[in-house]
Order: C-alpha cells, then structure tokens, then sequence
C-alpha cells in the first residue's frame, strides 16, 4: 500500500469476547463499532501517523531526532515521494527548496548533477551514510526516505559537500510486519511501471525483504526519446535479540535512456537572448545514457553494554556509466559551395563518455551515553576507510551521412550538419537520422583513485535542561592518484597525485524555548580536493585537476565556512514541524580554471551566498497534510583571478526556489492534492568563478518557472488503492539547466499522466 496515511476501518466486533453484565441489567445493541486508525509505516524513522514527516534520521550519528538536531536537514519521505508521482530522484530533488540541476559538467552527460545552495554537489551523493562514487542516474524505488544536509558538511560526509550532502536511506528488512505491496502504472506516453515490496519474516530471528522494479515510458512530449528502469534490491536480516543484529543487502540498477534528449538551447543576442521554441527531438537513433549499478552492504547492530552501541556498515560496489548524446545550437554558418553565409540550426559533433567504477567503504562508528561531570553525554567515535577507484574514457563517433554546411567563412569542404540550406529549406525529414551517427568505445583515457583513511569523534551534551550542544571533528587523510592516457595510443600522457589531511568541525548549540521549540546557532566547516570530481579529469574549471608545470601538487583545499541561525517547533502534537533558518556559506581558496584547459590557477577565487530557508511538514489538520519549503538566497564572487567575475553571482543560482506540496483526505476513502514548484532565472557558466554577465546582462539565461502537478487517491479497501498523477498540468514549456555556451538547455518534462494501482496483501 504506497499512499501512507489512508484510513482503514475495521471492525470492533470481530472476534470480540462478549462482556459480563449485572443481573437485571439494561443491555442496548450499540451497533458495530468503527475504529479508525492510520497505516503503520515500515520506515523506521518515521513520525508514526504521519506521512510527510519523519522524525529521526536513518545516520545514526544524528542521535537526536530532527526537530532537536541544530542544523538544517529536509527530508523527503517515501509516502511523499510516492504521492507526488515522481520516480527518478533527479526529479525528486530538483523539486526541493534550495537545489537547482546542472547540465552534464564539462560536457559530459554522466547521470545526475546536483547543485546545492549554488555549490557543486554531485558527487555528495550518499546511500545509507556512505559516499556513491561516479556520476549515475538514481531511482526510488528502494528508498524509504531522502536526507537533504543544506551547508558545509564534511565532518559528517568527508571531502567536498561545500553547499550540502544527500544521504538516501533504503528500504531494510523488518521482524516487525510481513507484508507483500504491488504497485503497477500506465500512462501517457506509454508510460509501464511495476514495482513489488516485499517483507517476510522466518521464525523469530530472520527476515528477508525484496523490491523489485520494471518501468519503461517516453519522454512526454519528445517522441522518439525513451526511458527504461530495472531494479532490484534484497535485504536479509539476522536478529539475534534486540541487541544484536545483522543485515546483507543487494542492490541492483539498469537504467538506460535510449536517444536521450538535450532539450532546446538559447538564440539570440543579449540582451534578447532566450530560449528556442518549437524545437523537434533531434537526437540521433544510436543515442544512449545508460547506468549499471550492483552494491553488496553488510550492516551490524550491536548493543554491547546498556549505553554502548557499535554500528558498522561495508559495502562493496561495481557500476558503469556511459553515454552518447548530440546537442545543436544556432549560429552563423556558410554553404560551401557558394560561400552564403546564413544563420541555421546544425547538430554538434556529439558528446560521449564512460566510466567503470570499483569502490570500497567500512565505516564504523560507536555511540556511548554517559553522565560525565554531572553533564549526559551522547559520544560517538567512528573509523572509516574508503577506495574509490573510477576508470573512464570516450567513444569515436563515425558519421555515414555527408555534411552540408561549413562552420567556416568561405568556399569549401563541408563540415557540419544544418537543419536547412542557405535558402532555409529543411535539409531532412527526419532530424534523428540526419548524421547518421554510430559510435565505439576507445580505451582508458583516465584512471582516476582516491583512498582515504577517516576518524570522527561528535558529541551531544545537554548543559541544562535548555541548553544542549553539539561539537564534531572529522580527521581525514586522503592519497589521490590521477593518471592520464592517449586512449588511441595507451601512452600515458600525466601522471599527477599527491596526499594531503582535512581537518573540519561543526559546532551547534540550541536552547528550548519550551518542551517542543528551539532556537539554534551552528558553524561547520567543508573542504575540498584539487582534482576531486572523477568525471573532469584536468578540465580544472569543473572540478578537475588545476595543474602547473605538470604537477598538481601545490594548491590549498577549498574550504567553506557555513554559519547559520535557526529554530524548529514540533507543533500539534508533534504532528507538524516549522523551522526556519538564516545562513551564510563563504568559500575561499577556490580553484579557478583558466580558458577551461589543463593549465589553472591555484586558490585565487572566494565566494559568499546568504539567505534564509523556511519548511512546514507533517499534518496541519486531520486532514491535511503538508511539505512546504521555501528558499530565499543571494551569491556574490568576492574574488577571483579574472576580475570581471568579481561582483557576479554564482552560475546556475536560482535566487528563489520554493515548492509546496499538500494532500487533502476528504473522506475515508478519497483523497486528493497537488505539488508546485517554482524557482527563479538562473544565469549558466563556469562553477565556483560565477555567472557569464556582459555589461551587466545574463548571457546564458534560464528563464523562471512556476509547474503544478495534481493527485488524487481513491481507497477501495484495505488492501486496493488507486492514485492518479497528472505531472505539470499545465504543460507548461521549462528549462532546468543551461550548458555555459547555452547549446543545452535541458527541457522539463511536458504533461504527464500517470494511473496507479497499489495492492496490499
């Protein structure tokens, strides 16, 4: 049953004993009494009746639940996610107040890319506390609920997590409930989605749970453009007693986008620079964006004395990422016959990549609850040992069809494929086959590998019965080996790395304003590598590699420096939680790339972003239930070696991003509610040095959007439900990220209509 707070009925007299009544005693037949009650949720960490609210983390290193906890932590659970109708957590989270999406970085179309209040994020990508390597596109189907960190994080997360982390917490096995939950969809666009959970205990000591996944639809909107989804994940759980358990999980992705499509790009000058209308699909037939993803993780519980608790997590995990995708833009080009110039639209030369990514993690961590001066202490300690290991390189693109149009000024050979001659007549019929396209996969052009060595040691206290504090310090030393290869030759071309140790903090102090409201002061610290993103290589303006005399040695770690002001009420019987916070994020040392080539420079750039961010989740009524964030922001380039950056904001920066999405139940069995989302223009370029501005006007713009979705549920018993989602309703044309040249300009989904039917045994 996937829509959570559906009321059941069910019957007081079943089964009931007949009571005992004094001799002579008037008896009246009451009638069959009703008790409703709300559906036990299998999250764990969920406010127990509550759909949208969850009420602790799945980190155990938080071990106070949310409304306590001194930092700024939205999360997203699985009823909500369900209700909303959205399946890939790229759209999950570009839904969330403060989280904006980016184009594939350096060109590359690697899955997901996250930007968190305006800072790179998209290899702060967590499942279950321990970092996911390499860049892939994720899915929900196995998760229970998502943790969004907004601000520096490393003392929990380790290296980067400049503007936040993203921890997924998945869907384990219980002893609690057996049950077996069947959801099965179609829609426009022949959308086809099946999903199975599955809960079995076995005795008093084991349980066994499987999800499995089958989806497959179109693009709405962007026919021939598809995607298909398959996955599965099994969990087995040992329990000896409550105080020692064991779990061993699977998980399993294949996902594969076949002729993805880039969307639209921008035409015109500035300040008339806007998005292209009318854009047909133009990706070509071999196009593809694929994910292979299996992970193995093995989970201990141990309570080894009444206030000593060891949680250890390994896991071991294979994945391939790889893709081939064609962009196009509008601009000048020339008939090389006659030498015409003409402005037309032309399909690029295409963009491609792949990586095999092998990765390791333990993470052990030991909580001890002590009386220690008078004062209760939650201690934790941890020791976390990682390697990450991402091996990458490109693909050939052959083209069987001849050009037909020069990019180059005069008479002469072709060289580019125009979607009309000099006279504007189309050039085809058919823009999916019109180069085509065929693609093989060349060798390793990188092997990029970082193994790090982690220490932690936090600490709640509770200095009165008002004030409590919260003090974290993580120790992490890291080797990075980075090798460049001539993928046609196998001659190694670089061989750069070098070893360094980050030392970050995070201090919070909160005082209860009454039993169910604080008010919270927090600093923590976020540092991050020179060469830390896997997917750039010595590209050094996207996260690569900054080199000099072919050394990469040399450069500072970016460091950011979050402070932030805040307060949490759980309201109406802890039903609902307001919170509210102000925040500055100032990051210096910044490693700026020049002219996006192999050669950088060396910590000259600082940034800033201020703003405040408000939420409202849980129920607000009996009835109605709420997630409402709202996020309110401004960025600013203090530094930077180019000094016309200095004064710009950050790039791909909505300054305002808010969304609300609520849930009526009108009577026991019907319910209905929508989601809206907006977020304010954006302007594209280069991460870190800021927005590409020309006498003071956005060159790359991303126009604002405001999109709703509807749902509604009807319950026809216990176990059958059915929801129906129309996603933007409106059909309302939006872009979610620009490209810094503004050749992409990634297009929202159009409407989208979705019937599911969830089954409950």
């Amino acid at each position: 049953m996937s829509i959570s707070g559906a009321v059941l009925m069910m019957p007081f007299a079943a089964g009931a004993q007949a009571v005992a009544t004094p001799a002579g005693a008037q008896v009246k037949d009451m009638g069959e009494v009703i008790v409703y009650g709300k559906k036990i949720e299998s999250n764990p960490n969920a406010e127990n009746g509550v759909a949208y609210k969850a009420r602790t983390s799945g980190d155990s290193r938080h071990t106070r639940p949310l409304a306590e906890t001194p930092q700024t932590i939205a999360v997203v659970t699985k009823a909500a996610i369900d209700d909303s109708g959205m399946t890939d957590l790229k759209q999950v989270l570009g839904a969330q107040p403060g989280i904006t999406l980016g184009t594939g970085e350096n060109g590359n179309a690697f899955g997901d890319r996250y930007i968190i209040r305006g800072q790179e994020a998209r290899s702060d990508v967590f499942v279950d506390g321990l970092r996911d390597p390499g860049m892939s596109t994720r899915e929900s189907f196995a998760i229970e609920q998502l943790e969004i960190s907004k601000g520096p994080n490393s003392s929990f997360a380790g290296r980067g997590t400049a503007g936040g982390a993203i921890n997924a917490i998945t869907k384990q096995a219980t002893l609690d409930k057996d049950f077996t939950r069947v959801s099965a969809a179609v829609g426009s666009d022949s959308h086809k989605r099946v999903s199975t959970d599955i809960n079995k205990g076995f005795g008093d000591h084991f349980a066994l749970r499987a999800n499995a996944l089958y989806g497959d639809e179109g693009v709405p909107d962007r026919a021939p453009s598809d995607r298909g989804r398959e996955g599965v994940a099994v969990s087995g759980l040992w329990e000896r007693d409550r105080d020692l358990s064991v779990t061993l999980d699977y998980y399993g992705l294949r996902t594969k986008d076949h002729m993805p499509d880039l969307g639209a790009y921008l035409v015109g000058a500035v300040p008339n620079r806007v998005p292209a209308t009318n854009v047909p699909v133009y990706a070509q037939t071999n196009d593809f964006l694929k994910s292979n993803v299996d992970t193995v993780t093995a989970r201990i519980n141990w309570k080894l004395a009444p206030s000593l608790r060891l949680t250890s997590l390994t896991r071991y995990g294979k994945s391939e990422n790889s893709y081939n995708t064609t962009g196009a833009n509008s601009a000048t080009r020339f008939n090389g016959a006659t030498g015409d110039q003409y402005t037309t639209v032309a399909l690029d030369n295409g963009h491609s990549g792949w990586q095999d990514i092998d990765y390791f993690a333990h993470q052990s961590n030991l909580r001890w609850d002590v009386l220690a001066g008078g004062l209760k202490h939650e201690f934790i300690v941890g020791a976390e040992y990682t390697d990450h290991k991402v091996v990458s390189g490109n693909y050939a693109f052959t083209n069987t069809t001849p050009f037909n149009c020069k990019t180059t000024a005069g008479v002469g050979a072709n060289n580019g494929f125009c979607w009309t001659d000099s006279k504007g007549n189309p050039a085809t019929s058919d823009l999916t086959t019109f180069a085509g396209r065929s693609a093989t996969r060349l060798g390793q052009n990188q092997d990029w590998r970082v193994k790090t060595i982690a220490l932690t040691a936090m600490d709640t206290v509770d200095l009165t019965d008002k004030f409590t504090a919260f003090g974290g310090l993580r120790v992490d030393h890291f080797d990075l080996d980075l090798v460049r290869s001539n993928n046609l030759t196998n001659v190694t071309t670089g061989d750069y790395g070098y070893k360094d140790t980050l030392v970050n903090g995070h201090l919070g102090l909160s005082y209860k304003v009454t039993p169910k409201g604080i008010v919270y002061g927090s600093v923590a610290s976020a540092q991050d590598i020179n060469g830390g993103e896997a997917d750039a290589g010595t590209a050094s303006g996207y996260g690569g590699a900054v080199l000099y005399q072919n050394q990469i040695a040399g450069a500072k770690p970016e460091t950011s420096i979050n402070l932030e002001l805040g307060t949490k009420w759980n309201l109406f019987g802890d039903k609902l939680l307001a919170t509210g916070a102000l925040f500055q994020t100032t990051k210096k040392d910044v490693m700026e790339g020049a002219n996006y080539d192999t050669v950088g420079t060396f910590n000259t750039g600082k940034n800033r972003v201020r703003g405040a961010e408000f939420s409202l989740t849980g129920d607000i009524t009996e009835k109605l239930t709420a997630q409402i964030g709202a996020s309110f922001m401004k960025s600013k380039v203090l530094g930077s070696a180019v000094a016309a950056n200095i004064g710009n904001p950050l790039s791909n920066f909505a300054e305002r991003t808010a969304s609300a999405q609520l849930k009526y139940q009108l009577t026991n069995a019907f319910s209905f509610g929508a989601t809206v989302r907006h977020e304010s223009d954006r302007c594209g370029g280069q991460p870190d040095t800021g927005a590409q501005f020309a006498n003071g006007v956005c060159m790359q713009p991303v126009p604002s959007f405001t999109v709703a979705d509807v749902f509604a549920a009807y319950r026809f018993n216990k176990k059958l439900d059915l929801r129906v989602n129309v996603l933007n309703a409106g059909n309302k044309d939006y872009y979610t990220a620009v490209y810094r040249s503004g050749a992409f300009l990634y297009k929202g989904d159009a409407r989208a209509v979705r019937l599911t039917l969830n089954y409950e045994i």
